[in-house]
């Protein structure tokens, strides 16, 4: 599964991914991975802040939770926040957290998952607050929203992985502004958090890394 082209990977990342439940489950699809999505993991084990620009249906969504599902599934007593998704819209965030739920399902694996958008109640906005999913699927208001509570700190403090998708949509706007301001807030109660931005179309990268690193 993991190709002879994939030299790069240390040998202990590539047994994680060479024999891991996810790894069968792509093989069950017919699928395999492409070698950008193997980079992204390598990338992000050695702390590196990630921009991936694919086409459309080339596979980023994987490349951008890989790294959280390895992690995830390495260990076993995380019961914190771990994953932050951002969507800039509602409607990819829910398709997200569907197609998320089914690996997840049939492969049993012990991640917790969960979506916060407008649309959330009250209720579930509490029990989010008191019970946070290991993987949270969220927009850039909601986002905000979370980060201006008295105990954002503590929440999320163990954040490690950040995945903002769409970048194109958001980087040159309001919402943009407004989601680097949170950005940069969120490093200071997480400092070893890294962050995945995807996009399929976005035209100058150097300024789309700089945007969401600041190494």
């Amino acid at each position: 599964m993991v190709q002879n082209i994939h030299t790069k990977l240390n040998n202990t990342l590539k047994d994680k991914i060479q024999y891991h439940r996810f790894t069968s489950w792509i093989k069950s699809k017919g699928w395999n991975y492409y070698k950008y999505q193997l980079d992204v993991l390598k990338e992000f084990a050695i702390g590196k802040d990630i921009l991936v620009v694919a086409p459309t249906g080339a596979g980023k969504t994987i490349a951008g939770f890989l790294p959280s599902i390895i992690d995830l599934t390495d260990n076993k007593k995380i019961n914190k926040l771990h994953t932050v998704y951002i969507s800039p819209l509602k409607s990819l965030a829910y398709d997200i957290e569907r197609n998320l739920r089914i690996p997840f399902k049939e492969l049993n694996l012990n991640i917790s998952l969960d979506i916060r958008t407008g649309d959330t109640s009250s209720y579930k906005k509490k029990m989010l607050l008191k019970f946070p999913p290991n993987l949270l699927i969220t927009t850039p208001e909601s986002f905000a929203l979370m980060m201006s509570y008295k105990d954002s700190r503590d929440y999320f403090a163990c954040v490690k992985c950040f995945i903002i998708d769409e970048l194109h949509n958001i980087i040159h706007t309001k919402r943009g502004d407004l989601l680097s301001l949170n950005i940069s807030r969120l490093q200071t109660f997480a400092p070893d958090c890294n962050k995945i931005a995807l996009s399929a179309s976005i035209k100058d990268k150097k300024n789309a890394l700089e945007y969401i690193s600041n190494e």
